[in-house]
Order: C-alpha cells, then sequence, then structure tokens
C-alpha cells in the first residue's frame, strides 16, 4: 500500500460524525448547515440536454473534451472576467469537477525528488491538503485571520518558504471565509510566482455567488499586467455552485497552455473524461446567465434573513461572497456543534475540521462554517434554532 495513505488526516465530516456518535437528537427535523451541496432546483434546461442526448452513452469521449465545449467555457471566460482572449485550443480543459481535478493537479506539477512545499490557506478545502500529501510534498499552512481580513498574510511568509514553493493554492472567494483577493494581491503573488518558479492554482468554484461585486480571477489580473499566456496561472471553475449542478461533476481548469499540455497528458492516462451527454448539458449551462442571477439573488435573501435572526446574538458577518458564514462561537467550536445538534437537530461544521494549528494557533476554533445551501424556510428555522440554542448557554 501506498504509505502517504496514512499521511491523511481523516475527512472532516467523518470527524463530525464521530462527534455525533451516541447523543440523543432533539425529536425536530433535521437542518443541515454542515455541508456545502447546494439544494436550489437545477436548471430545467439542463437536464432536458441530457435526457436529449442519452444515446451518446455509446460513445467514448475525449479527454480534452468536444470543441464546442470548450469554446463555450472561454466564451464564458472572456466575457466574465473581461479577457480579450482565451484559446479554447490549448488554454481550457474540462473537468469532472473543481475536487477531481484540484487533487489530480498536485499529482501532475510536482516533482517529489525536490522535496517541494505547497502553500494553501488556513482553513482550507481538504482536498488541498491530501493532493499535496499524495503526490509527495509538504504542506504549508497560511494562517487566515481577523487581523489580516480573513487573508493569508503573504508578506510573512520567508524566503526560504517560497524558495522551497513549487505550488500554491488560493481560494478566492474563500471556503470557508468568503474572503476575496484583489487584482492587487493576485498580482504580488504572480511576481513571487515567476521570482520564485511555482506555480498559482486558483480556486474559484464560488466566484458566482455574491452581492453586488463580481470577485476578480487569477486569469483576469494576469491579463492586466499583459500576460494574455497567463504563465504560472491556473484556474478551476465548477458548474456545481454557479448553477446547483453538484450531480453533474462538470468543470474545468484554464490558463498557462505549457502546464495544461502537461495536465492532460496526466489525465489522459487518469482515464477521467467527461461523458458526452453531461458535455452538451455543461455548454448550455455555460451559456446561460439568467438562472445564475437568479441563484444569486436567492442566497441574497437568506443571507439577509439569516443575518438578521442572528443579529445581536452570535458574530457573525456577511461574507464578501460565497455561500457561507464563518461565525465566531461563545464556546468551543467542537461543543457548540455537538449540542446544538443535540437540542436543535441543526448540523453546522466546527471550524477546526477545515484547519491546522500554526505556533499553536488554531485559526478554525472558536469558529463554525455555516452552508446556507438549504431553501429560504429552512435557513430561517435553522437560525431561530440557533438563536434559541445560544440563548439558552
Amino acid at each position: 500500500m501506498n504509505p502517504d495513505l496514512d499521511l491523511l488526516h481523516p475527512y472532516p465530516f467523518e470527524k463530525l460524525a464521530k462527534l455525533f456518535a451516541g447523543i440523543d437528537v432533539a425529536e425536530k427535523p433535521h437542518i443541515a448547515f454542515s455541508i456545502g451541496e447546494p439544494q436550489h432546483a437545477a436548471p430545467d434546461f439542463v437536464q432536458q440536454t441530457i435526457s436529449s442526448n442519452t444515446n451518446l452513452l455509446a460513445r467514448y469521449p475525449s479527454t480534452a473534451g468536444i470543441p464546442e465545449l470548450r469554446a463555450a467555457i472561454a466564451r464564458w471566460l472572456e466575457k466574465r472576467f473581461a479577457l480579450k482572449k482565451v484559446n479554447e485550443e490549448n488554454q481550457v480543459l474540462p473537468v469532472n469537477g473543481t475536487r477531481e481535478a484540484l487533487f489530480a493537479f498536485a499529482q501532475t506539477v510536482l516533482n517529489r525528488q525536490q522535496s517541494p512545499l505547497v502553500l494553501m490557506p488556513n482553513p482550507f478545502y481538504q482536498i488541498y491538503e491530501g493532493a499535496a500529501l499524495l503526490a509527495g510534498g509538504e504542506p504549508v499552512y497560511l494562517p487566515c485571520l481577523e487581523g489580516n481580513k480573513l487573508q493569508p498574510d503573504f508578506d510573512a511568509v520567508s524566503a526560504d518558504t517560497w524558495q522551497r514553493c513549487q505550488l500554491l493554492y488560493i481560494c478566492s472567494p474563500g471556503n470557508p471565509t468568503g474572503a476575496v483577493m484583489s487584482v492587487a494581491q493576485m498580482q504580488a503573488l504572480i511576481q513571487l510566482a515567476d521570482k520564485y518558479d511555482f506555480i498559482i492554482a486558483s480556486d474559484e468554484c464560488y466566484s458566482e455567488i455574491y452581492n453586488k461585486t463580481p470577485p476578480p480571477g487569477l486569469l483576469q489580473a494576469s491579463a492586466a499586467m499583459g500576460r494574455d499566456q497567463y504563465q504560472r496561472c491556473v484556474v478551476f471553475h465548477s458548474l456545481s455552485k454557479r448553477s446547483n449542478l453538484p450531480g453533474l461533476r462538470s468543470g474545468f481548469v484554464a490558463g498557462d497552455a505549457d502546464i495544461l499540455q502537461r495536465f492532460l497528458r496526466y489525465r489522459t492516462y487518469h482515464g477521467c473524461a467527461m461523458p458526452m451527454h453531461h458535455q452538451l448539458a455543461s455548454i448550455s449551462a455555460w451559456q446561460d446567465e439568467a438562472h445564475v442571477e437568479k441563484n444569486r439573488a436567492e442566497y441574497r435573501a437568506k443571507f439577509a434573513t439569516v443575518l438578521e435572526t442572528l443579529s445581536g446574538v452570535l458574530d457573525v458577518h456577511a461574507p464578501d461572497a460565497g455561500f457561507y458564514l464563518w461565525a465566531k462561537t461563545p464556546i468551543s467550536d467542537e461543543a457548540f456543534a455537538r449540542d446544538l445538534k443535540r437540542t436543535q437537530n441543526v448540523t453546522v461544521l466546527p471550524g477546526r475540521y477545515l484547519s491546522r494549528s500554526v505556533d499553536k494557533v488554531n485559526p478554525g476554533a472558536h469558529r463554525i462554517r455555516m452552508a446556507l445551501v438549504a431553501s429560504q424556510e429552512e435557513c430561517l428555522e435553522g437560525a431561530e434554532r440557533i438563536r434559541d440554542f445560544i440563548r439558552s448557554l
């Protein structure tokens, strides 16, 4: 067996199940704020496209995806991020959701013979860590603390650490913080990548859930520097959150053509081509913005309702973007989650399950992640139960 498997931490939801084991739960309908699985309706036209093309199950799909899908993605990128030109022939690669791609990417770009470092925000999406460990890399956790607006303090990273860095994961909007990086911050990282020779992998799968201002992207930052070849820059996008299609397993990677050429070679052996009818459905989703605007409006309404309900009771603020609340807890985050489940049958995720301790400080301690993915009615009911729980402490 691969000994690196023993380096992996239990997944957050495995820890959550252990935390809840054996407790007597209140007899109330369960409300889940713990997992970021969109519950809004999937677009009808996407479902229709799939059902109308099941005959394509008889064909092997290509790993690179059909030209029409790559073109649809390239045009969406150009319009969304004000890019002059994205070459669908070599700067776009469809993938089966960002989770699969974020993991596989590290296996492609890391040279394990050089003891590589992989830098990532802390707290973070657990795939970054697992990808680094199984590719022979060493994770370096960059705390996202309130004093730095829940962003990593990249200025605090030493030159020696940057020198050994081969891959930097960034996530904007952040999971779980919702913090959005500026174009200037991204451009500073691009300059560091040039200086120290590493690759930036930008996880942007929450980019389409925002209040008023669309979050910028890494390719946008690169293009603004006159770098339309997007050297050292790769972005990851998905239809899961944008279009409420987590089960479609459809996303893309875009950016530096030389890097994507190597990634395509890896994926060809990996055997992870997207089914043909899913590719056609993805085209229809990327070409439509009306359902995305409706989706944003639903999240705005839920945030307004939940934040009003919890005002003055829980230390929580609206995020820059995304669908998570990163709330402070008056007691231990684990105790908060366990007792909330026991008394109110509402599940939230303890912040420490998404973080690692650095210098004896865990940036997720005394925080919980709440995913406002349920219906408006359930979100209101869940917020009211949390309010009642806090008042009972």
